[in-house]
């Protein structure tokens, strides 16, 4: 970088001139804008040249102030201009060498990882879930490590009923009287304590039965409960609810069938059978789920008055709502964790 020997007066135009070539030359001779901010602040800063030129304006006589004046600003203004010129070609040729640097070939072969998928239960529990909010219900949840009171004694299973045998339910070791829940139904008494009546509620979940894993069971899987408390509710307002859920779930031609039946915590009880017109080996009524008005003992464990509101619920299982939507064999499909499955369904059932 050139440097001048003295500081020129600022009526010295031979020297004024000087330090603006020798500006003019490193400014020219910048290749980066690193060196160009290098050479402005030897050129342009309070230590150049032309700036401590301009500081011995001061000891001039006053009619020589006028004319150094001239002297300094248009060369000044002269090195400034330069400066920016080169500053913008520095800017457009950094510009160019990122564009060239990061240049990506898009021919290239890639290693594409792929990303997963969500797994068609957790999509069908959310499409329930809809189905149920755009009816007006909410959606309910709770524990599924439960006390053996809202278990089964809530829902009216008596002391000696089979399902309490450690042959059909899961106990936890070491805790007394705690279970992992063999269906959902015990939210509706925890709810029922919780709200109050008049409760719509669906409650999709995950339960435990001591099933072996096989192409139809598993020790793991989902329910979704259903239940309305209301005044005047009858079983009209049951089949409505379902023949709607059914439609939801498999389409307009869709419709649902009552068989009598027994179920502690629903009287009168009934096996809900689905009406499938892509049943395999042609259309035909298949067994989906159970249902019925709500136990009175169910109403009064809730301290709820049977005489005064009356309630339905209804059950069924996701993998099997899934199993039937979708023409899958064996549910171990669904629990293999073979990402192959879950993509087929992509982001939508």
């Amino acid at each position: 970088m050139a440097v001048l020997a003295q500081i020129p007066s600022p009526l010295d135009e031979a020297g004024l001139d000087a330090a603006v070539a020798a500006a003019l030359a490193d400014i020219a001779a910048s290749e980066s804008l690193e060196a160009l901010k290098s050479v402005r602040t030897a050129h342009t800063g309070e230590k150049s040249v032309l700036a401590q030129s301009n500081r011995l304006i001061g000891e001039l006589p006053p009619a020589d102030k006028a004319a150094a004046g001239k002297n300094i600003g248009p060369r000044r203004g002269a090195i400034s201009k330069a400066i920016a010129q080169k500053q913008a070609e520095l800017d457009q040729r950094r510009e160019e060498q990122i564009l060239l640097e990061e240049t990506v070939d898009i021919t290239l072969p890639v290693n594409a990882r792929p990303v997963g998928a969500r797994h068609p239960i957790s999509a069908i529990q959310e499409r329930i879930a809809d189905f149920f909010i755009g009816l007006g219900w909410e959606i309910a949840s709770g524990p599924e490590v439960e006390a053996e009171w809202f278990n089964f004694d809530a829902l009216n299973f008596g002391p000696d009923h089979p399902a309490r045998q450690m042959q059909d339910t899961f106990y936890v070791a070491g805790e007394k009287n705690l279970v992992l829940r063999t269906h959902t139904s015990p939210v509706q008494a925890r709810t029922l304590l919780e709200r109050g009546v008049p409760l719509y509620i669906a409650v999709p979940g995950k339960v435990f039965r001591t099933d072996a894993l096989d192409a139809t069971h598993t020790p793991v899987f989902h329910q979704v409960e259903g239940l309305a408390i209301d005044k005047g509710l009858t079983m009209a307002n049951l089949i409505g609810t379902l023949d709607a859920f059914a439609k939801a779930m498999f389409g307009p031609d869709a419709r649902t069938r009552l068989r009598p039946s027994f179920f502690p915590f629903t009287e009168p009880s009934a096996e809900m059978d689905l009406w499938f017109p892509q049943k395999k080996g042609g259309p035909g009524w298949i067994e989906w789920g159970g249902c019925g008005m709500v136990h009175p003992n169910v109403l009064r464990a809730a301290g709820i008055d049977p005489e005064v509101y009356q309630g339905f619920a209804f059950g069924m299982g996701i993998e099997r709502t899934l199993m039937l939507r979708h023409e899958i064999a064996d549910m171990r499909d669904m629990v293999e964790g073979d990402i192959r499955f879950s993509t087929q369904f992509g982001m939508e059932l």
